[in-house]
């Protein structure tokens, strides 16, 4: 094993996948989040290019009843 595998490049930033396309983006927008009966919820997000495309929401406290 070398010095490279035991050791790899990590990139700095947040990476996400899109919804949309499913490739891997550094520039991700949250379009939905899924609520989870056990546990936390689950934030979606898609590339720019796909984000303008797609209805926002919802979004944590937008489903909550009485609201």
């Amino acid at each position: 094993m070398t010095a490279d595998e035991l050791f790899p490049e990590v990139l700095a930033g947040h990476v996400a996948l899109c919804i949309e396309c499913n490739t891997n983006t550094r520039a991700s927008v949250p379009v939905r989040w899924i609520e989870s009966s056990s546990g936390p919820g689950t934030t979606l997000y898609a590339c720019p290019d796909h984000a303008l495309k797609l209805d926002p929401g919802p979004f944590p406290g937008e489903l909550e009843r009485g609201a």
